[in-house]
């Protein structure tokens, strides 16, 4: 097991769950099972590429837990994914699908490819393969994996595709995230991101501020971030800033996201808009907004920049974006700190409306999608911020702790623990 504690992501997320199972007094044997994942699958890849050469890929599936139900949890392309990184994000899974008080498990899962390097062609071709690799340990009533980074729609089409051939007939319940011409949801693309805002919402509203009244630095403009600052600007919220992998964009008065929307999908990033001013990344963290939402990658909030962040409110879209280090030093300063498996919640909420309704072949609109967004999204907040206020916590050791309980209990019903 020492594979997995061999990343600073899976040691910052099991200090996380120690703390939290402490202030709960969770019983031992719960936390010796949650300690570790119960499955790990690594599988070679070989895709021929289009010069006919034959490259492997790893290739990367962890099943946490799935006292609750069947697992879930994205599928993550990317140079940087390992086995360590996967076991962490799977244990997050667990913890969020409890916390959101869906009837599922956690998992996830990734292949270590920059996908921007292959072709269309070959990037199906790889697809394909990890699904047959993965086929004997996912199904709708197995795992169910989803969009991550990297990876898209069009991605789970293929799985389903692919799934459903060896299977000898289609299951449109084995992935989420899927085009809604094949069975996905409606309202699923933009879910993380609402999501997001949902939680900032709830978030300024005990705090006693109005969200049309407040201001947002986002970190991030991708699937996560884009539809963040979509749905703040909607609602009347000043988004001061926002950055992606080509830069970071800065304008006091508020940057007209509908205009920087429509430049980013002829031009692909946000650098070179006419419409506000380039800062550092490193400026965006540190801006006096009422909101900071991190949604890119882990670890860009740690000790040696925590101390200079003047935002109120903290809203994790990423996942791990704040250290445990950095985390101590927010709550002593008075920061709000919403943590990941609350606040980029809604993605896993919402692929869950999508396992619910390719089970019952009902399909609901997106009105009432994001309506029943909101509402466990509200739920779940005032869950962890009535721990918090009750047992004076900060927001993470909250949800961790409120999660637990839930988790706890059932595996006591099943047997699991004494």
């Amino acid at each position: 097991m020492e594979v997995f504690t061999e990343g600073a992501l899976y040691r910052n997320t099991i200090e996380n769950l120690e703390s939290a199972a402490k202030l709960i007094s969770l019983n031992r044997n719960v936390m010796e099972r949650l300690r570790y994942p119960r499955r790990a699958i690594v599988v070679s890849i070989p895709v021929r590429m289009d010069d006919n050469k034959v490259r492997i890929f790893p290739g990367y599936r962890v099943q946490h837990n799935q006292t609750l139900g069947p697992f879930k949890g994205g599928l993550r392309y990317h140079p940087h994914v390992n086995l360590s990184e996967v076991g962490a994000l799977a244990v997050l899974m667990t913890f969020k699908n409890s916390l959101m008080g869906l009837p599922l498990g956690g998992a996830k899962g990734g292949v270590k490819v920059d996908p921007s390097s292959l072709s269309k062609t070959e990037l199906e071709h790889l697809t394909r393969r990890f699904t047959t690799e993965l086929g004997p340990f996912i199904g709708p009533d197995k795992d169910i994996p989803a969009p991550d980074v990297g990876t898209d729609s069009q991605i789970m089409a293929w799985m389903l595709d692919t799934y459903s051939m060896e299977s000898g007939f289609s299951q449109t319940g084995v992935v989420t995230g899927k085009p809604v011409e094949i069975g996905g949801s409606r309202g699923r693309e933009s879910a993380t991101g609402l999501g997001v805002v949902y939680v900032a919402d709830r978030a300024l509203q005990v705090l006693g501020k109005n969200l049309n009244e407040s201001s947002f630095a986002i970190q991030g403009f991708g699937k996560v971030g884009m539809h963040a600052a979509i749905e703040a600007y909607a609602l009347g919220a000043k988004v001061e800033a926002v950055s992606d992998i080509s830069g970071c964009l800065y304008k006091e008065s508020g940057i007209n996201i509908a205009n920087l929307v429509r430049y980013v999908q002829e031009n692909k990033v946000i650098q070179g808009f006419p419409e506000a001013e380039v800062i550092s990344p490193e400026e965006l963290l540190t801006l006096d907004v009422d909101v900071l939402a991190p949604c890119a990658l882990d670890g860009v909030l740690n000790e040696n920049n925590a101390d200079q962040v003047r935002a109120k409110v903290i809203v994790e879209g990423a996942n791990g974006p704040t250290n445990v280090a950095a985390n101590q030093i927010l709550h002593k300063k008075g920061c709000m700190v919403v943590p990941d498996i609350l606040a980029n919640g809604g993605g896993v909420v919402v692929s869950y409306f999508e396992w619910v309704q390719d089970i019952v072949w009902l399909f609901w609109t997106e009105e009432e999608v994001r309506s029943k967004l909101r509402e466990i999204m509200f739920r779940a907040f005032d869950q962890v911020w009535e721990f918090s206020q009750k047992n004076n916590q900060d927001m993470r050791t909250a949800a961790m702790a409120t999660s637990l309980l839930r988790l706890e209990k059932a595996m006591k019903l099943r047997g699991q623990a004494w």
